[in-house]
């Protein structure tokens, strides 16, 4: 996934590019709960290395570290907004990542 253009604005839009390791094309994962000492939530899964089920925010590496976002049928970087459309989930039955 790579932020168009390289640039840090709200709304830009997401796409599939060529990997060159531009902070555009850098997330990180945050889980939206805080982690408990005892899980409880759900398992690891091992192959993948998410929490099944927990719900979990993808951030950008850029400057703003805006969220991925859905916004009609466009994947965007967006300020978080608290809106569930910026919060996804690891699907163990189907082994991918859901809104």
């Amino acid at each position: 996934m790579d932020v168009s253009g390289n640039r840090d604005s709200e709304n830009q839009n997401i796409h599939m590019w060529n990997k060159h390791n531009g902070l555009n094309q850098q997330w990180d994962i945050v889980y939206a709960d805080s982690l408990p000492a005892d899980l409880k939530k759900g398992d690891m899964n091992p192959d993948f290395n998410l929490y099944i089920e927990r719900p979990f925010y993808v951030v950008s590496a850029m400057k703003s570290e805006r969220y991925l976002d859905i916004v009609g049928n466009n994947m965007v970087i967006k300020t978080p907004n608290g809106f569930k459309s910026q919060v996804w989930y690891f699907d163990q039955r189907t082994k991918t990542i859901k809104s």
